[in-house]
């Protein structure tokens, strides 16, 4: 494994450069902002997706802009992505923001699926001083469901299947991501049972941010658009065949439900004979990088800056006490 920079030393940071783009996406205009780091010495690529439970989130969210501003002052490129959105459901915690999702809240799968895909391979032939090979892709939540469903297609698109990938006019297939980095992802339609130590973590949690199973299948239920489970692997990538995936970071939330479907979704990866680092953030509950004066939000930042721009030794993803 590549070492990363040291434990006990911050990464230096830079000035960081922002500007919004309207893609020609895969079903309309797309919406991406871009996080350059003020310095010809770029390390590494990121597209990267927000949460919110496939039907809210916005790029304004600490999680969509706080951590890609993060990323890119130590030397990440970071491609944020407005991707469409699902429409609010029965039993929804919170309305939507007004005009999220690239304008759109009535996409269901494989809309913004594709669009994830569709803004991967756009970043990596756009001009912004990293190699294609270099780029990652990540997600928080339904967001980081986006990017493990995306990372399926890029790696089939890869190895000649047709059609996985909506390319920008003229572009080639984009190479399979180097990385892929996950914060407390929607992983499984199903969520496997949670242990007796993850029971005990979620006692007192509230319901919105602790998934009871009738709300997670009413989310995942709404995404797709119907009730009767998925019908594509690249809708939810648990218990999918993940051969040939990159190197994988997880970072869970500890009092969350959905942690049992990441360390699920690591355990899956590591018998496909992925490279993975699952990192349980002690003390969070889910959604923690919406979270910045939370110190596991910090933590996670730089565990996720060590592991795009050092790679993944363990020693580097322990962040200072």
């Amino acid at each position: 494994m590549a070492a990363g920079p040291a434990a006990d030393a911050a990464p230096a940071t830079t000035p960081v450069t922002v500007a919004g783009w309207v893609l020609d996406g895969p079903h309309g205009d797309l919406r991406v902002r871009v996080y350059e780091p003020d310095t010809e010495h770029r390390v590494a690529g990121l597209v990267w997706a927000h949460g919110g439970a496939f039907y809210r989130g916005d790029l304004d969210m600490h999680e969509a802009d706080g951590v890609a501003r993060y990323l890119a002052a130590r030397g990440v490129v970071v491609v944020s992505v407005d991707y469409s959105l699902a429409p609010t459901f029965e039993g929804a915690d919170r309305a939507p923001a007004p005009g999220a999702g690239s304008g759109r809240t009535d996409a269901r799968f494989p809309v913004a699926s594709r669009e994830m895909a569709f803004a991967y391979a756009w970043a990596t032939g756009a001009d912004l001083g990293v190699r294609p090979d270099a780029w990652s892709i990540g997600g928080a939540s339904a967001g980081g469901n986006l990017a493990a469903g995306a990372s399926l297609r890029l790696r089939d698109a890869a190895a000649g299947v047709p059609g996985v990938v909506p390319t920008p006019s003229g572009a080639p297939v984009p190479p399979a991501p180097h990385s892929v980095v996950l914060a407390y992802p929607v992983t499984h339609h199903v969520l496997p049972p949670a242990s007796d130590e993850l029971l005990a973590a979620l006692r007192g949690v509230a319901p919105d941010v602790s998934f009871p199973p009738p709300r997670l299948r009413a989310m995942n239920d709404n995404y797709l658009g119907h009730d009767g489970g998925p019908a594509s692997p690249y809708a939810f990538p648990g218990g999918q065949d993940l051969r040939g995936l990159p190197p994988t970071m997880l970072v869970t939330s500890d009092r969350d439900a959905l942690r049992a479907g990441g360390e699920a979704y690591a355990a899956e990866l590591v018998a496909a004979g992925t490279e993975v680092v699952l990192v349980r953030e002690e003390g969070t509950r889910h959604g923690h990088l919406n979270q910045p004066q939370h110190p596991g939000c910090g933590r996670s930042l730089v565990r996720l800056a060590a592991f795009l721009t050092g790679g993944t030794d363990d020693t580097a993803l322990e962040p200072p006490a």
